[in-house]
């Protein structure tokens, strides 16, 4: 009896092997179909992109900032207007002069032109001018008074007629806006081809009076920075070339208002 219930312990598995498979896939977990898995992994994909989007938001941003309490010790910048720069350029200027007259200032924007923008004798002679240079710094102001001349508080400040002269401090008279004479255009096309440079040219170039053609003519010409500060200053800057000495000189043109 015995052998028989071993024989039926191992040889019915034998004939009948559906049951055993049946209760080992019984035990076994399902499977996820491969459509079904892709398409929950695609789901997750898209629920963390919104999330990320959402976070990176302004809109939302701004809306959890105002919402959000803001602290009493906040300091609010307050921006000023900034005031406007001066404008700068380059411009020829050209000092000349009769060995015993007047100083002439001649201030050209195109060295071709015959047409200065700026042309003012002033009172200050050739030889007080080469003593004053000889120190090495010139200073010029030009000074126009309201109080003195008010109906030229708004003309254009390079069309003022007549000017106060200073020069390195000391009172020298007037200078006069003057128009360029047949001789001054004809000097300034003989010095069309020169940017820099000074000498002397020869006599026949009557600048103020008839009695003065028979005398030579000096010269000193060169580039100028000219600087416009606001509409009641500007002023000019002798630009030195590399191979000649320090020589500093300005030209300053103030003109001064009374509240």
């Amino acid at each position: 009896m015995t052998k028989i219930n071993a024989l039926h312990r191992f040889l019915l598995p034998c004939f009948s092997p559906n049951s055993a498979k049946s209760t080992r896939s019984a035990t076994v977990a399902p499977k996820k179909r491969l459509s079904t898995s892709l398409r929950d992994d695609l789901d997750d994909i898209n629920a963390a992109a919104a999330a990320a989007a959402k976070a990176l938001d302004p809109q939302d941003q701004d809306s959890q900032s105002s919402t959000s309490p803001t602290p009493q010790n906040d300091v609010v910048s307050v921006v000023l207007p900034q005031q406007p720069r001066p404008s700068k350029s380059m411009v020829i200027g050209t000092i000349f002069g009769h060995r015993r007259g007047h100083v002439w200032l001649c201030i050209q924007h195109d060295r071709r032109s015959t047409k200065p923008t700026l042309l003012l004798e002033l009172s200050v002679s050739t030889h007080q001018l080469v003593n004053e240079m000889q120190l090495g710094l010139v200073r010029v102001t030009l000074e126009c008074n309201e109080s003195d001349r008010p109906q030229l508080i708004d003309c254009p400040l390079l069309t003022v007629p007549i000017w106060t002269v200073h020069c390195n401090g000391r009172k020298f008279g007037f200078a006069a806006r003057r128009k360029a004479s047949e001789k001054v255009k004809l000097m300034l096309k003989l010095m069309q081809s020169m940017t820099v440079g000074a000498g002397v040219m020869p006599a026949g170039f009557a600048l103020g009076s008839e009695a003065e053609s028979h005398q030579e003519v000096m010269y000193m010409r060169a580039n100028y920075d000219h600087v416009v500060g606001s509409a009641d200053s500007e002023s000019f800057h002798l630009i030195n070339p590399d191979q000649c000495p320090s020589q500093e000189l300005s030209v300053f043109l103030l003109r001064s208002r009374h509240s």
